[in-house]
Order: structure tokens, then C-alpha cells, then sequence
């Protein structure tokens, strides 16, 4: 059973609740590359509008974040709390990102506990300010929660469930959306990062239909099924088929030890995506504060002797590159893999563990997902013709 936070989830709907770990991390990133890519330009354009010397704008209230919850959930943090340096003195106010992926919206949606809160029996607009960027049109806006009371009207949201929310006219809404020459460059970063994420993020239906073969071939073609219980590959089936059935192995520590001590075996990339599943799988299952400081020391010595692997295997066209059994374009994508689960853990032990610096070199807190990953725009160009390639 996965750890909640107390202190910060509220809520946990069942869709998420249906969805896989890994599925519900995916889903949660989508905004999150967002969030993390656009900080430092939401930082400015605040700072520019409110005629600021200068703005500190953190993450989630703090610097130390995460950007999913091990258990699923709702928080009632803000995107960002933003302190705004006035030569009058200093103001806080909490931050809320959104975006829209497609024109030709009939109306553009708020939640109704972002915009409004009840105090002392009336409704009054929250001290919060909504940047929302317009992808297709290249555009954004500033918006006070009073200003989407003023002119949102509440009503259900067929895209969210029929819930209620704030729903401003999109011809309201749109005039207040201007230009800024530095949006198209960031909006570039924001997409590549999401096209990586779908990219890897495949390797999972990749593997799920390799083992559904597997297992359909004893019976189709009577062929016998054999797994050597001393093998990565055995370790990684039985470890991935335990995940899809939600099963937590009852020696899920030794098995954590057992599975890094693979790390320092890696011949390609295949086997370094695989070890980094089946260490994520299980470091996410070890309930919070189970993990004794030797069993620690060993996953963190595994998770940055994968790291070191799949950088070195890069190539300069921002491809990786490790056997001639896969191509190019397969061994990319197992690299973005294992880039982003390590990532990912790398994250999730610094926010629950609180470990030393010293313990953790190199192994930094990640400031943006695909931190790691030398040169985006290049291995996103790559991906691009490698899925061009494969659709024409």
C-alpha cells in the first residue's frame, strides 16, 4: 500500500485511484514540465506588471518540491507563492499556472476553490493571481481571481467531470491575452519535454505486449516458459507482472538490495531501463522510513552507477547509442526511460528521506524534469525523426 501525506492530500479521486503508478506519474508531469519550465518567465512577467524591483517565486510554497504524491491526491498548495518587492515593501500573493493546447475553446474554465473562499458567511475572491498561456495563439495573460468572479459565470465543466468551475466567455477572455517575444521559444521547451515523456513513457506498452506474447506462446505453441531465477530479465518480468497485478513482494527491501547490485552488470541500455523499473517499482512500494541506512546506501550507490551508464552512451545528435541489437531510436527511448524513473526517485528521496548533500552527490534535487538530460532540443529533434520515420 502506498504512503499518503497527511499533512498535504485532502483528496483522491478515483480515477486515480484506477490508474497505475507510473500512469498516474505521467499524467501528473504533463503539467508539471509546464510549471517548472516557466517559472523563471513567470517570475518576470509578475515582475514587469506589478513595476516590482524584484520577485522570489517558489515552487509549491517551498523549494523543495515534488510533483507527484506517492499515494495520488489533491493538495491545496498553490502552483507558486511569489513574494513581490515594491519600493512601498513587499507583498505576498499565491500563484496559479495554467495553459490551453487548442484554439477554438468556447469557454476557459477555473476551478471555483482556486478563485473563491467563504469567510465569515460571504464569498470573496482569493489573493490570487492566474498566468494562463494560450499555447496555439502565442499568448498569455495575468488575471486576479476578482476579475473571473467579475466576469466567469459557474457552471458545470463536461471536460472535468460536469463540475462546477468559473467559465469566462472565451471572447472575454482572449481580450485579454497579449504577446511576449520569449513565450515561443519557451512554449517550444515545454512541448519537447512532453513529446520525450510520450516517447519513453511507450516502452511500457512495448514491454507489456513482449510479455503478453511470452505468456500467450505456452499455450498457442506449447511451448514451455522458463525464467532463470539468476537473470535481470527474469527479476524485471516477475517484478513488472507484480506491478500490474498491484502486489507488493514481502521482502520488498532485499529485493531492492538485490535488484541494484545489477547496476553495476549494465552491458546495454535495455537492461539499464529495466533496472531502473524494477528499482522504482520497489523503492515506491517500501513504505516511507522502511529502508534501513545500508539498504539505502546500496540503492543510492545503484541509482547513480544507471545514471553514469546511460549518460556515457550518449551521442552527439542527442541520441544514445550502447549495442547494435537495438536501433537508435529504440536505445533513445530505453535512455529517456531510465533518465526520468531516476529521476523521479531521485526526487521522492530527497523530499521524504532529507538525506545529507555529501550522501547524494551527484545526485542534485531536480529543478526541471529531463534535468539530466544533456540537450533537449536535440534528442527531441531525434525523437521527432525517429517517429517520423516510423509513420511514413
Amino acid at each position: 500500500m502506498r504512503i499518503q501525506d497527511a499533512k498535504t492530500v485532502y483528496a483522491q479521486s478515483s480515477d486515480i485511484k484506477a490508474r497505475t503508478y507510473l500512469q498516474y506519474r505521467f499524467d501528473m508531469k504533463r503539467k508539471a514540465i509546464a510549471e517548472l519550465e516557466a517559472k523563471d518567465w513567470i517570475a518576470e512577467k509578475i515582475r514587469e506588471a506589478f513595476q516590482a524591483t524584484r520577485v522570489h517565486l517558489v515552487k509549491s510554497g517551498g523549494d523543495a518540491f515534488l510533483w507527484f504524491l506517492r499515494g495520488g491526491g489533491v493538495t491545496r498548495e498553490p502552483d507558486y507563492r511569489a513574494t513581490i518587492e515594491l519600493p512601498t515593501g513587499s507583498r505576498s500573493l499565491d500563484v496559479e499556472f495554467q495553459y490551453a493546447d487548442k484554439s477554438g475553446l468556447e469557454f476557459y474554465d477555473f476551478k471555483l476553490s482556486k478563485v473563491r473562499r467563504k469567510r465569515k458567511g460571504t464569498i470573496e475572491p482569493r489573493e490570487t493571481l492566474f498566468v494562463y498561456i494560450h499555447k496555439p495563439l502565442r499568448k498569455y495573460a495575468l488575471l486576479e481571481a476578482a476579475w473571473i468572479m467579475e466576469h466567469g459565470r459557474i457552471g458545470p465543466v463536461p471536460a472535468w467531470g460536469s463540475r462546477q468551475a468559473y467559465r469566462v466567455p472565451a471572447a472575454i477572455f482572449e481580450a485579454q491575452l497579449r504577446p511576449d517575444p520569449a513565450l515561443p521559444e519557451l512554449i517550444a521547451r515545454i512541448d519537447a519535454k512532453n513529446q520525450l515523456l510520450s516517447y519513453q513513457h511507450a516502452q511500457l506498452g512495448r514491454w507489456r505486449q513482449g510479455l503478453q506474447q511470452e505468456l500467450e506462446r505456452v499455450i498457442d505453441e506449447k511451448r514451455m516458459l522458463t525464467w532463470h531465477p539468476e537473470r535481470l530479465d527474469t527479476l524485471f518480468k516477475v517484478v513488472f507482472a507484480l506491478e500490474h497485478l498491484n502486489r507488493t513482494p514481502t521482502n520488498a527491501p532485499l529485493w531492492l538490495v538485490y535488484a541494484a547490485s545489477y547496476a553495476a552488470t549494465l552491458t546495454n541500455l535495455e537492461q539499464a531501463a529495466q533496472v531502473a523499473y524494477i528499482l522504482d517499482a520497489l523503492y515506491g512500494r517500501i513504505p516511507v522510513g522502511e529502508l534501513r541506512p545500508n539498504e539505502q546506501q546500496v540503492f543510492l550507490e545503484g541509482l547513480k552507477t544507471v545514471r553514469a551508464f546511460v549518460l556515457g552512451h550518449r551521442r552527439s545528435d542527442g541520441s544514445f547509442l550502447s549495442s547494435p541489437q537495438h536501433s537508435p531510436c529504440d536505445e533513445t527511448r530505453f535512455a529517456l526511460f531510465a533518465i526520468n524513473l531516476l529521476e523521479d526517485m531521485v526526487q521522492d528521496f530527497w523530499f521524504y528521506y532529507r538525506p545529507a548533500p555529501e550522501i547524494m552527490a551527484p545526485l542534485r534535487p531536480i529543478a526541471r524534469i529531463y534535468e539530466w538530460l544533456p540537450d533537449v532540443p536535440q534528442s527531441a529533434a531525434f525523437v521527432r525523426a525517429c517517429l517520423a520515420s516510423h509513420n511514413s
